[in-house]
């Protein structure tokens, strides 16, 4: 054997060593998530509930689409799923908004090809379980961007129920001028996304009875009682020193449900 097919034996020897050496360091391919399909749903046993997955491997399918039927996101990319049966009646908290990607969740009952809507939504959701009812969460990538999922967060608790409270003060302020009176109090929210207070001022100036209506929005909704205050002007006429009615409705909204306050007194009016 000549010098020169010598040497080239030796380099495809040394070649296929290092391809093969290669081969044997090069990482698997990365797996879906065991919860990627419906049938390997991770059961909640009790709440509070929290889990990490990376679902950038993650798929979607029929049973997404079936799941989103009535939702209508945008898109189900990087599913995977999770099933929770409560043994007495709960208000359900699903937030998956501390993903690292944006991610949305929906909640259905039945078994794949019959599923019912419960809720949905982008970032979080709440509903009202019934004991012995088995919910379904499909948690998923919800922008249709080419991307496919990343580090999923998702915490599943007992949602508190709203609080509100409202209160009106027993003097208000009139400007004689223009008839807009100043009315105040106080209110108390908790456990809300969003809460408001609704007035109607009402007054009898001789025979005619003086209508406004205000709005406010109740924050910070932390438990705290907080002073509110709003300018109400008449719709049929302008408001005068002495008395009045204010009746106060207020509003606090979580994501289940709502709670409501109310109140209703007889303030003077003094002029500004």
């Amino acid at each position: 054997m000549n010098e020169s097919r010598l040497v080239n034996r030796h380099l495809c020897m040394l070649v296929g060593l290092v391809v093969a050496a290669l081969v044997l360091v090069a990482p698997a391919a990365a797996a879906p998530p065991a919860n990627d399909t419906f049938a390997g749903a991770v059961t909640i046993s009790a709440l509070p509930f929290s889990d990490t997955v990376d679902t950038t491997e993650a798929t979607t399918d029929a049973d997404d689409a079936n799941a989103n039927a009535n939702c209508g996101a945008p898109a189900t990319e990087a599913s995977v799923w999770y099933a929770f049966t409560p043994a007495s009646a709960t208000n359900v908290s699903v937030d998956v908004s501390a993903s690292d990607y944006s991610a949305g969740v929906i909640v259905v009952t039945g078994s794949p090809g019959s599923f019912e809507l419960v809720t949905c939504g982008p970032g979080s959701v709440g509903f009202s379980a019934a004991s012995g009812v088995t919910y379904y969460f499909l948690a998923f990538d919800d922008t249709p961007d080419g991307t496919n999922g990343g580090t999923l967060q998702i915490n599943v608790s007992e949602a508190a129920l709203p609080e509100a409270a409202v209160t009106v003060d027993p003097t208000g302020l009139v400007n004689a001028h223009t008839g807009v009176v100043t009315v105040s109090g106080t209110f108390t929210c908790a456990n809300a996304d969003f809460a408001f207070v609704d007035l109607t001022v009402t007054q009898r100036v001789g025979r005619f009875t003086i209508t406004g209506f205000g709005s406010v929005l109740a924050d910070p909704c932390d438990g705290q009682s907080h002073p509110w205050s709003v300018d109400v002007t008449g719709s049929n006429g302008k408001f005068a020193g002495g008395k009045a009615n204010v009746d106060a409705f207020m509003f606090a909204c979580g994501p289940v449900e709502c709670a409501t306050a109310q109140a209703n007194r007889t303030i003077r009016l003094r002029p500004k």
